[in-house]
Order: C-alpha cells, then sequence, then structure tokens
C-alpha cells in the first residue's frame, strides 16, 4: 500500500526519525537508540515513511540501513505554498483596506459628533 505523505509527516515521531535520517543514515538499532519507543514501534514507524517515499532501505551484509530521501517532501512544500500565496494575498488586501479606511476613520476616543 503506497501511503501519503502528508500521513506520514502527521505523526512527531516520524517527523523526528525524517530529521535524524536527514543528518546521517543509519541502521534501524541505531535509529531505534535515538528515541524512548521500542524497537517494533520505530519498525513500524520507518516502514510508513518507506512506503511513502520518505525514506529509502539499503541492505549492506546484515545491516538494514535507512536513508532520507526528501525529495518527497516537496509535494508538502507545493502544497503549502498555494495557502502562502492565498493568505499573503489576504493579508495584503486586509493592509490596503485598513490603510485606506484609517484616513477617513476619527481618532481613538473621539466621537464624530465634534
Amino acid at each position: 500500500m503506497r501511503r501519503d505523505v502528508f500521513q506520514a509527516i502527521a505523526d512527531p515521531t516520524r517527523r523526528e526519525i525524517i530529521q535524524v535520517l536527514a543528518k546521517q543514515s543509519l541502521n534501524l538499532n541505531a535509529v531505534a537508540q535515538q528515541f524512548q519507543i521500542s524497537r517494533p514501534a520505530i519498525s513500524k514507524h520507518i516502514k510508513i515513511l518507506t512506503q511513502c517515499g520518505l525514506i529509502t532501505i539499503r541492505v549492506q551484509g546484515r545491516e538494514r540501513y535507512c536513508e532520507a530521501s526528501l525529495e518527497t517532501l516537496s509535494q508538502v512544500a507545493s502544497w503549502v505554498e498555494q495557502y502562502r500565496v492565498f493568505w499573503n494575498n489576504k493579508l495584503d488586501a486586509l493592509g490596503e483596506f485598513l490603510e485606506s479606511t484609517s484616513g477617513t476613520s476619527s481618532k481613538p476616543g473621539s466621537t464624530n459628533e465634534d
């Protein structure tokens, strides 16, 4: 089953695993030693990260090394970018509106009856 990258990064432990592996590739035991959870739990997280393409497993002798493959995060960056543009446009429009109305509004604490 191919998992979604958003599902993978939704979990804080998986985000930490990605952060650890972005610095260097590690075998499964070395990854597990970085966390306060069981090795089977780490293996489950690694499996999910592998299924969504954020981690690749390289076999070297008897060891399985986990390596970050962060190209898939470009999907997340693209998704976030569309909302960044949306909100920047909304905030710019709000700023322009506030500037255009600031000259016509009264001072705080005063009334228009003066």
